[in-house]
């Protein structure tokens, strides 16, 4: 039997592309995510919905998900509430952050999955004021300072005690700001939204400024799926990275690929650091290699240009 894998969070953006980029090598996908949800699948595959197992089912019901995870062999996990909504139901955020990721190990526990690929976030870190570095390793101190945060630290420690007591194996990826087609969505969804704008050459303007780093939405996809084949024992957590550089320098670079002006940004610094060191994800698990920024920006500007 060749390899099966359960996306859960299929509808988002980056589980849209692993969806996309799992189907186009042909393997087979249960796509499981909370609601129907097609606008993101139709965006980055030019107006279809790829050709998959789907699965409607809450996260928070473990039932559902040792269901969905019968007769498969990898999982991808990255459903989760971002950080406007945790904020807003902390309970809520609390329940499928943390309990659905117990969820999902529990699930692999029964089903016999081999190993577990899963998100967390750069929220684990702090302000770039907390720390001494401008650009941080792994293994720098976890700072959260907001409620997501928090329930991603907590989703990182239980993996490591899921492999601890029952020999589950996961890799755990901490993305930082994610751009591209389908991001439309939570607190650095901006610069993705600007490019979109920029294309349809409607004005729009990023409320924040500061450096971050930019990690095109296809690359973290596939880093996803490496990250569920890798061999590696045990349960490590590793930072990704794609191009860390100012807001203002993503923005010069919509205008030079778009040709359009009206993409502006403001001052504000964003509570998150403004870089990672992702030297032990490419020299222990072999990572993807990341698309250059301005090439990342014109394939985003291609992607938005069919669908307008």
């Amino acid at each position: 039997m060749g390899d099966r894998f359960l996306v859960t969070g299929a509808n988002g953006c980056i589980g849209a592309w692993v969806v996309k980029l799992l189907h186009a090598e042909g393997v087979d996908v249960v796509a499981f995510d909370l609601r129907v949800d097609e606008h993101r699948h139709r965006l980055i595959n030019a107006g279809d919905v790829p050709d998959v197992e789907w699965v409607q089912g809450d996260l928070t019901v473990q039932t559902d998900v040792v269901a969905a995870a019968e007769g498969t062999t990898h999982i991808i996990h990255l459903a989760a509430l971002q950080i406007p909504f945790c904020r807003a139901d902390p309970a809520g955020g609390a329940a499928v952050n943390v309990t659905g990721t117990v969820n999902v190990f529990e699930a692999a526990k029964k089903q016999g999955v081999g190993q577990i690929s899963q998100a967390s976030s750069i929220a684990v870190f702090g302000r770039s004021s907390d720390y001494a570095e401008r650009i941080l390793h792994a293994n720098a101190p976890r700072l959260p300072n907001t409620l997501y945060g928090v329930y991603k630290v907590a989703t990182e420690d239980l993996a490591k005690v899921f492999w601890a007591e029952d020999g589950i194996r996961s890799v755990g990826l901490r993305p930082h700001t994610v751009f591209g087609p389908g991001r439309d969505q939570g607190l650095t969804s901006l610069p993705s939204v600007g490019i979109e704008h920029a294309v349809a050459g409607q004005p729009f303007h990023i409320d924040f400024g500061g450096s971050l780093d930019f990690q095109y939405a296809p690359d973290v996809a596939a880093a996803f799926i490496h990250a569920a084949r890798v061999d590696i024992e045990g349960a490590p957590t590793f930072n990704i990275a794609g191009e860390s550089t100012t807001v203002a320098a993503f923005v010069d670079m919509i205008h030079a690929v778009t040709g359009f002006h009206q993409i502006t940004h403001g001052a504000q610094l964003l509570p998150v650091v403004d870089g990672v060191d992702a030297t032990d994800w490419f020299e222990r698990a072999g990572g993807p290699t990341p698309t250059p920024l301005r090439a990342a920006i014109e394939e985003s500007a291609r992607v938005f240009a069919t669908a307008n």
